[in-house]
């Protein structure tokens, strides 16, 4: 790897300056992003290997970030478990037949990798065209997150169908979040086995649960997947809205790296955290619709927080929004990687 920055700081190790990239690094915030988005579905992209590799390369090829990650989406998995999934403009991803009795759930299939074989192409395809530049990131849904949009049958503000499931129903989510944690744990082994680089595990509806659900409902399952990964040289990384208040719980998973959201001062998370686990993020990506030089002290300011520690990969603490200016997000880069200790 010519740029080895990205790993070692999630193995923990000191790096001159902090690795950068960004979740949702390769999205609608891109004009070129919309040039390929305009021509095709938003799952005809996540299908076709050439496609994602392309969108996959936008950041590379336009921000000279030091991380790559795969062009898919977290809800593929409850797809090939057999989800109708479509997404919407404006509206987002729908599961047109969602699970609430036993029935459904007994329906799901966890015999699915052949459906997913399309994800490993494209892993394949951006590994060529990467040629041992940067590292390139492969990802999941977390089990909780998958099963909120199965239940739901969408996004949603308050996750009620959701909670009532896991209290009502708590044996038929447990036996739902299994099924999810299998095809997990053997999709992300797909990834590794077709050439990624790291994982990392979204739980992006983590933080609709309480302290003692998130432990039996999330938790629970994202320590089984990770106990099951063939991790060798392959850090995992773990993401969840939330994280600012379950990282302890995360930890006990045994991830190389927890990302952690906007909330939390990031050097006490660090501190508070295993001997050996990195953290990544946390600027509120909020910021990126500031003036550039707020921009520039903001990131500066949280660099100098966490001058001296070993194992700190900068991002944000979630997604970019899709109206930040590009121009922001390319200068915020610059300055990440403008900066030494």
């Amino acid at each position: 790897m010519k740029n080895n920055l990205f790993l070692d700081a999630a193995f923990s190790k000191q790096t001159e300056r902090p690795p950068v990239w960004m979740m949702r690094q390769a999205g609608r915030f891109m004009p070129q992003y919309w040039e390929i988005k305009n021509k095709y579905s938003f799952l005809e992209m996540c299908k076709t290997p050439e496609i994602a590799a392309d969108v996959t390369m936008l950041p590379v090829d336009l921000l000279d970030i030091d991380a790559a990650i795969l062009f898919s989406d977290i809800l593929v998995t409850g797809e090939a478990m057999g989800g109708d999934l479509s997404f919407t403009q404006g509206v987002g991803p729908k599961f047109a037949n969602p699970v609430r009795t036993a029935q459904d759930v007994e329906n799901l299939n966890i015999d699915c990798l052949d459906k997913l074989q399309y994800v490993a192409d494209a892993i394949k395809m951006i590994q060529q065209r990467l040629a041992g530049s940067i590292p390139l990131i492969g990802f999941a849904g977390a089990p909780f997150t998958v099963m909120s949009y199965l239940i739901e049958g969408g996004s949603s503000k308050d996750f009620k169908l959701t909670k009532l499931f896991i209290h009502n129903q708590p044996e038929l989510a447990h036996k739902l979040l299994a099924k999810i944690a299998k095809v997990t744990a053997d999709y992300l082994n797909l990834q590794i086995a077709a050439g990624v680089n790291a994982v990392q595990i979204f739980d992006s509806w983590a933080l609709a649960l309480s302290w003692n659900d998130y432990q039996e409902f999330s938790h629970r399952y994202i320590q089984e997947i990770i106990a099951n990964l063939n991790r060798q040289d392959i850090p995992v990384i773990s993401f969840c809205k939330g994280s600012s208040v379950f990282a302890p719980i995360m930890a006990e998973a045994k991830p190389d790296v927890i990302s952690v959201d906007w909330n939390a001062d990031l050097l006490n998370i660090k501190n508070a955290l295993p001997a050996g686990i990195a953290v990544q993020g946390n600027l509120d990506p909020h910021i990126l619709y500031a003036d550039k030089a707020v921009i520039k002290a903001q990131i500066h300011k949280l660099f100098e927080r966490m001058r001296g520690t070993e194992g700190f990969i900068f991002n944000l603490g979630h997604g970019i929004m899709p109206d930040i200016p590009f121009d922001h997000v390319k200068y915020a880069i610059e300055v990440v990687k403008e900066f030494r200790y």
